[in-house]
C-alpha cells in the first residue's frame, strides 16, 4: 500500500534528529561559491548507505544522487542547493559559523538537510516508485550560476533513457509563518540584472568648477533619473526595480575628479521589460552625461533568469501541501518575490516549481524578523521534518505510476 500522508510526516519527524544534526555541521563550516570540497564531502557522506548512484561535478563541487524505483516510469528532480554567503555571523546560536567572513544567511544548510531526509525516506519506499528520482546538489546559487554548470554537465540526462521531466525544489525563509508552503503559478522571483556606469567629466580645483567639468552632479542626476525612467516608462503591471547600490567618485574635499562610478541593480519579472530596462538605464545615463559635455562607460552583467513556476506545479505543490500538513499550511503566493533564484534554469526546461517553506523563529513577527541574507538572520528548525515529507511525496506522488 502506499504509503500515506500521515505515515510519512511521521517518518520524518521520527528522523528529525538526523535531519538537524546535518544542518547543524554544515552550518558551522560553510563555503562559498562554486567549490565547496568539504560541504561537498559531506554531503556525499550523508549519501552512503543507500541505494542511491552518487557522481560528482567535473567543473564544481556538485553532486547528483539518482533513485531508481521498483519499476520504469519518469524521471523526477529534487534540488537543495548549498553554498554560503559572504556574511559573518552575528546570530550567538551555539552552532553558528567557525568561518570567519562566511555564513549560511539564506538557509541553503537547511535545503540540504531537508534534501538528504527526503533521500532517507525514499530509498526506503522504492518499492512506490515507477520512475527515478535525481537529487541535486548544488554549489553556487548564491550568483555563481552554479545550476547552469550543472545543466551544462548533463544533469537533466543523468538517466538517460528518461530525461528529467518534472522538478521541485524547496527555499527556507525567515519572513514567513513557520511550517507554511509558499508558492504560486507563473513568476516567482524576479530576473537579476548587474550594471555599472562611469560618467566620465574632466577634473580640476575644486575652487573653479566652471575650469572642470565635474561629473558628480551628472552622477546624481542620473541616480534621480532612474527613478523617474521607472516610475514614468515601466508598466505597473509588468514591474521592474532599479535600484542604485553603489556610488563613488573623488578623493578629498578640494579636487574635482574626472569620473564617478555608478553600479546597482535590476529586477524585472519579464524578458521583454527585462530587454527595456536594460537599455533605458544605458539611454538615461548616456543622454544625461551627454547633456553635459561627458560620456559614459556602460557595462551590463546578465544575472538569473525569471523563476517561472507551470501553474499545474504550483497547484500541485498546494494541494500537497494541504493534504500532508494541513490546510492552514499551504500559502498561495499573491505576488512574486523580487529576488532571483538559479533554479530558474532548470524551470526553463522542465515544468516544476519553487517553493517558500517558512521559518520565522518562534515569538517573532514575520514582518520583523531578520530576512534572509541578513548577518542576525535565524530559522525555526522545527519546520524541516515538514519540508523533507513534502519533498518526499511531491517525488513518491509524481512517481506513483
Amino acid at each position: 500500500m502506499p504509503t500515506s500522508a500521515a505515515d510519512l510526516l511521521a517518518a520524518a519527524y521520527s528522523d528529525a534528529d538526523r535531519t538537524i544534526d546535518l544542518r547543524r555541521r554544515l552550518h558551522r563550516r560553510p563555503e562559498i561559491g562554486l567549490h565547496l570540497p568539504q560541504t561537498q564531502a559531506t554531503v556525499v557522506d550523508a549519501f552512503d548507505g543507500l541505494p542511491i548512484e552518487v557522481t560528482t561535478g567535473k567543473s564544481t563541487s556538485s553532486v547528483v544522487g539518482v533513485l531508481r524505483g521498483a519499476r520504469p516510469g519518469p524521471t523526477f528532480l529534487l534540488r537543495g542547493d548549498m553554498d554560503a554567503l559572504p556574511v559573518h555571523e552575528d546570530t550567538g546560536l551555539p552552532f553558528a559559523s567557525e568561518i570567519p567572513g562566511a555564513m549560511h544567511a539564506c538557509g541553503h544548510d537547511t535545503h540540504v538537510a531537508m534534501l538528504l531526509g527526503a533521500a532517507r525516506l525514499l530509498a526506503e519506499r522504492r518499492d512506490e516508485l515507477a520512475g527515478q528520482v535525481v537529487f541535486m546538489v548544488q554549489p553556487g546559487e548564491e550568483g555563481f550560476h552554479g545550476a547552469r554548470y550543472m545543466l551544462d554537465e548533463g544533469l537533466l540526462e543523468a538517466v538517460p533513457e528518461a530525461p528529467v521531466s518534472g522538478a521541485f525544489a524547496l527555499h527556507i525563509t525567515s519572513t514567513f509563518a513557520s511550517g507554511t508552503i509558499n508558492v504560486r503559478p507563473g513568476p516567482m522571483m524576479a530576473a537579476a540584472d548587474q550594471w555599472k556606469i562611469t560618467v566620465r567629466g574632466r577634473g580640476g580645483h575644486a575652487s573653479m568648477p566652471h575650469a572642470a567639468n565635474d561629473p558628480i552632479p551628472v552622477a546624481a542626476e542620473i541616480v534621480l533619473a532612474l527613478q523617474s525612467m521607472v516610475t514614468r516608462r515601466v508598466d505597473v503591471f509588468d514591474p521592474a526595480v532599479v535600484t542604485v547600490a553603489h556610488i563613488e567618485a573623488g578623493s578629498t574635499n578640494n579636487v574635482i575628479p574626472d569620473s564617478a562610478f555608478l553600479e546597482g541593480t535590476i529586477r524585472t519579472l519579464s524578458a521583454d521589460t527585462r530587454a527595456a530596462v536594460v537599455a533605458g538605464v544605458q539611454r538615461v545615463a548616456t543622454a544625461l552625461a551627454g547633456a553635459h559635455g561627458m560620456t559614459v562607460e556602460f557595462e551590463h552583467v546578465e544575472g538569473y533568469p525569471v523563476t517561472v513556476n507551470d501553474p499545474r506545479a504550483a497547484a500541485t505543490v498546494l494541494e500537497t501541501s494541504a493534504a500532508l500538513l494541513g490546510a492552514q499550511a499551504a500559502a498561495p503566493m499573491a505576488v512574486p518575490l523580487m529576488g532571483a533564484e538559479d533554479f530558474s534554469y532548470v524551470l526553463q526546461r522542465v515544468p516544476g516549481a519553487l517553493a517558500f517553506l517558512g521559518a520565522c523563529p518562534p515569538g517573532t513577527d514575520p514582518s520583523e524578523a531578520a530576512p534572509n541574507h541578513s548577518n542576525l538572520v535565524v530559522f525555526d528548525e522545527e519546520p524541516l521534518p515538514a519540508g523533507v515529507a513534502l519533498y518526499a511525496r511531491m517525488a513518491l506522488d509524481a512517481l506513483a505510476g
